[in-house]
């Protein structure tokens, strides 16, 4: 008995030698390990380059880069030869794109009326010279329309109920020669048909108060002839381009290792007529071109795809278009969308994120994680729907905008060029991306 007891006092002291060490080395290890990672982050980090972000913006702002122009094919080039430098195989998606020219001549006239104001065209109104009859025809629907004989004549119609479209070819489809369109609201608004049509005619657009008048008047003159003139309007199918650069996983043939998941990092590379567009978004695109260059380093167990897209001024067209050709399979595996436009002017506000529903998702929650580690406090985030982001936030892609707000004056302006450009907001804004993919992806230099 007395030896027993011996055997458990020995083993009891022999077992807390062992496991106090054992308690030690753990701990070393977790803090050595949590020293390296800190350590690879903050030498990555390092390794982010504003003055080349700053050089790639200079090269792509020298001029306006419309999409479907000449400048935006020079631009597609030069992102592609960066990101082949970079070690990359680059893929140029084509699409086309029904390009708009808005009309320079808008004239209209009307036998004893002289209250038209500004008549304005329609975006997709075409070009033609009309007389006629003006006959009023409500709001153009159908039922409207049965008693009518609207041939050859210049139809009145209000906003509301029905699209500009179905208006008017609901009265092209009678032999309307032209359409004269008032708002059904207080104030200016951009009207568009949708689309180019073949059965369009010409159409303008006027205010409620001066359509009300114009009602009233027909009204009281049934006799009223129009005389209306659209010059310069066309519509022709043109072509843009996204820009994809992909890395896939380094990993990616260990079972153990390798996720199935997809990051996509990209921005818009066009510009609006007449604004070189340095922040907007030569920036976006600049540091997109970095972030790739950046991460073809480092080794991680995520594909990331680095995408600049064309025509993002005409609508979100690049994006939507690539967004529509990804598989479920590819939808289902891409985790999260950083959306880079209008991220480097000195003018600009505050960098904040937005998500089309002003909720936070993977993107918010990295970034912001990101954003209190090296800023000691976490980028705002509200709601947003007008950029690159929005495609992807539609098909259930957790998606955000990066951007600074309030937005710098020259925005969309012709002095949005080069000397407007912080590169203390570049560098910011780059790290603060970096970091929070960098914390989705498993980086495996972070035990070596």
């Amino acid at each position: 008995m007395k030896n027993t007891i011996y055997k458990i006092v020995i083993t009891a002291i022999i077992g807390l030698c062992v496991i106090a060490p054992i308690a030690t080395f753990a701990t070393f290890y977790t803090n050595s390990q949590d020293e390296k990672s800190t350590n690879f982050e903050t030498k990555i980090l390092q390794t982010i380059d504003d003055d080349l972000m700053y050089k790639h913006i200079k090269s792509l702002s020298k001029v306006p880069r419309v999409a479907g122009t000449k400048q935006e094919d020079e631009a597609v080039d030069y992102i592609k030869k960066q990101f082949n430098s970079y070690g990359y195989k680059t893929e140029v998606q084509t699409f086309t794109f029904n390009d708009y020219t808005a009309p320079h001549t808008i004239e209209l006239t009307l036998d004893g009326f002289i209250q038209i104001g500004d008549p304005r065209a329609l975006e997709y109104s075409v070009s033609g010279h009309v007389t006629g009859k003006v006959i009023s025809a409500g709001l153009g629907k159908v039922d409207e329309l049965q008693h009518l004989d609207l041939t050859g004549k210049i139809v009145l119609m209000k906003r509301g109920e029905i699209s500009f479209k179905e208006k008017m070819l609901n009265v092209a489809a009678k032999g309307a020669a032209g359409v004269i369109f008032y708002n059904n609201a207080p104030g200016d608004i951009l009207a568009s048909l949708g689309e180019a049509h073949d059965s369009f005619i010409p159409a303008v657009l006027l205010t409620q108060t001066v359509g009300d008048n114009l009602l009233k008047h027909i009204n009281q003159n049934p006799e009223t002839h129009a005389s209306l003139t659209i010059e310069g309007a066309k519509s022709n199918k043109n072509t843009s381009h996204n820009v994809i650069a992909t890395i896939k996983p380094s990993n990616q043939n260990s079972k153990t290792h390798a996720t199935h998941d997809i990051i996509v990092i990209g921005a818009h590379h066009d510009s609006v007529a007449g604004a070189p567009g340095a922040n907007d978004n030569a920036s976006g695109t600049a540091m997109t071109l970095e972030l790739a260059r950046i991460f073809q380093t480092i080794p991680s167990d995520t594909e990331i795809r680095f995408i600049t897209f064309g025509a993002e001024e005409l609508g979100l067209l690049g994006s939507n278009y690539y967004v529509d050709h990804l598989t479920d399979k590819e939808i289902s595996r891409i985790v999260a969308n950083f959306n880079l436009d209008m991220v480097g002017s000195k003018d600009a506000g505050k960098l904040i994120l937005q998500t089309v529903d002003d909720k936070p998702n993977l993107v918010t929650e990295l970034t912001q994680a990101a954003s209190t580690q090296l800023n000691g406090k976490p980028t705002p985030v509200n709601q947003g729907d007008s950029s690159d982001h929005v495609p992807f936030a539609k098909v259930g892609i957790p998606a955000a905008l990066f951007i600074h707000n309030p937005a710098e004056p020259w925005y969309h302006k012709p002095e949005d060029k080069i000397d407007k450009i912080s590169k203390v907001k570049l560098q910011d804004v780059a790290e603060i991306v970096t970091l929070a993919v960098m914390n989705q992806t498993r980086i495996e230099h972070y035990a070596k």
